[in-house]
């Protein structure tokens, strides 16, 4: 069922099931206060009527509001989170403009964050920046890809009408990324950008260049020689399923002669279905060329000559100017609209990152206070319900860095739910000393680290299980509070598997060490 129908369904539930109590509960108590007034005064019984009745509708018209401004409200978390999973294909422009504007005011939501530093907030706001500032100039990139010597920079050469794009001299790569205004464009509307070439030896860190430049291109400019490679085929696809616009550019047609020219344009056409138009996919000469042609001799002898042929990349020109006019602002809105998108899910994922090194660092410190405690004058172990006050502590001191809201109350029913997962997961009975015992044999087991004296081991067990909690409660906290895939006992269970890893609790060990050092 759709969350829309879901949402309406849950509320008229409510709905009905607060009139109906209404209904059934409070006229029998009006009736019976109606009568006790009737017999002091009738004036005061139809005084008491009147108050009811005003004091009625209300609360009536309180209770709809409340119930409207929920359902509302929830309706259009509903559609925001429905709208960020369609595409710009999918979308009007004016849903793109609204998306647009409600992602860049969230970027800055973020930027002027106090929970992240100084730094991260300047990042953020540049970005935003940089996003506004694109929208307001209405620039477009033009980004090409091709493989290695393709001649990829002689055509963006060719297209800026001068040689200011640079291939290295062995085999032919771009070393860097570059970028130049389009000149036969209207001007500072269109920036030419050539990225390092696809399947360069070494090239892990060209990829990811070229991947970015991706992310940024209003329209991409696909340079080949010959049939796509599997690769070449690869990413076309991959800039399909982001709604890239792309031209597809067969160079070096002096290659090929005529028919066979035109083979591998139909060739090349059904290789880049459905990602590609096959208008555009045309065919250029990005360098000068020779052919040869048959000159009569005055004496009547015929003799084969070179002749130069000049570059031609007037189709290719054509066709994206043509592109640019028709499709410009369009093309620019969509990937303006996907741009923001990712930059509110990078400036969340930076908060958030923020927040997890504040938590660590709570965690590290709880940790071991609640183990340093426990080994001057152990505890129960299993008594996490309200043993531990420094346990307490730790957990609302991590709900206040990821702006959860809890009470003492629940936390104390959440630490008892984890005593209890602790007990089934260890596999000890009952019994805090049981329990204990079990947990300090499995921090001996470790290996490498010699032995643990007697009266370190309660207080590295409790450090293990406050460490234990603290990171089972950021995840929580860390997801809004919202019950992870299987509950709490799940994640319990997938904490318990981290923070119990031979070299998780070596590392434990060697800190305690240190510490008492």
């Amino acid at each position: 069922m759709p969350p829309s129908r879901t949402t309406t369904g849950i509320f008229l539930v409510v709905l009905l099931s607060v009139v109906g109590y209404v209904l059934v509960v409070l006229p029998p108590n009006i009736v019976e206060q109606f009568h006790h007034a009737y017999q002091i005064s009738p004036w005061m019984a139809y005084l008491y009527v009147a108050i009811v009745g005003v004091g009625s509708l209300l609360l009536s018209g309180l209770l709809l509001s409340i119930l409207f401004n929920i359902w509302r409200n929830t309706r259009q978390v509903a559609a925001d989170r429905s709208r960020r999973g369609l595409g710009p294909s999918q979308m009007s422009v004016e849903e793109q403009h609204s998306e647009l504007s409600a992602n860049l005011a969230e970027g800055l939501e973020y930027a002027a964050s106090t929970r992240v530093t100084p730094e991260v907030q300047t990042e953020i706001a540049a970005a935003v920046a940089e996003l506004e500032s694109k929208r307001e100039s209405r620039s477009l990139e033009i980004v090409a890809f091709g493989t290695i010597s393709s001649g990829k920079s002689s055509l963006l050469n060719a297209l800026a009408g001068r040689n200011v794009f640079r291939a290295n001299v062995v085999g032919g790569t771009t070393a860097t990324r570059g970028e130049v205004p389009w000149v036969a464009a209207e001007p500072d509307q269109v920036v030419l950008v050539d990225t390092p070439g696809l399947a360069e030896v070494r090239g892990e860190t060209r990829a990811a260049d070229s991947a970015a430049a991706a992310q940024n291109a209003d329209l991409v400019l696909f340079v080949v020689d010959g049939p796509l490679k599997a690769y070449e085929s690869e990413l076309l696809h991959t800039l399909g399923a982001m709604e890239k616009r792309v031209v597809v550019c067969l160079n070096k047609e002096d290659w090929y002669d005529s028919p066979q020219r035109d083979e591998l344009l139909r060739q090349i056409v059904e290789q880049v279905r459905p990602v590609v138009q096959p208008a555009d996919v045309v065919a250029v000469r990005s360098h000068p060329a020779t052919r040869q042609r048959m000159h009569v001799l005055p004496d009547g002898n015929e003799q084969l000559e070179n002749v130069a042929v000049e570059p031609d990349i007037e189709p290719l020109a054509e066709r994206m100017l043509a592109v640019v006019d028709r499709e410009g602002s369009q093309l620019l809105l969509a990937n303006l609209l996907m741009q923001s998108r990712g930059l509110v899910d990078d400036a969340k994922n930076r908060v958030l990152a923020s927040l997890d090194r504040q938590a660590d660092a709570i965690i590290e410190k709880y940790m071991w206070a609640a183990g340093g405690a426990a080994a001057i004058n152990p505890f129960p172990l299993l008594d996490l319900a309200g043993g531990s006050a420094i346990v307490v502590k730790m957990v609302l001191d991590l709900a206040s860095v990821y702006g959860q809201k809890i009470d003492t109350d629940t936390i104390v029913e959440l630490l008892g739910q984890l005593g209890k997962n602790l007990v089934a997961m260890v596999g000890a009975s009952a019994a805090a000393p049981a329990l204990g015992a079990a947990l300090g044999s499995l921090l001996k087991t470790v290996p490498g680290v010699g032995t643990i004296a007697g009266g370190a081991v309660q207080g590295l067990v409790q450090a293990l299980v406050a460490r234990w909690i603290g990171r089972v409660f950021r995840a929580y906290f860390r997801n809004e509070m919202q019950p992870p895939p299987g509950g709490l006992a799940e994640l319990a269970r997938r904490e318990w598997e981290e923070v119990t890893k031979p070299d998780q609790l070596k590392k434990l060990i060697q800190m305690g060490r240190n510490r008492e050092r």
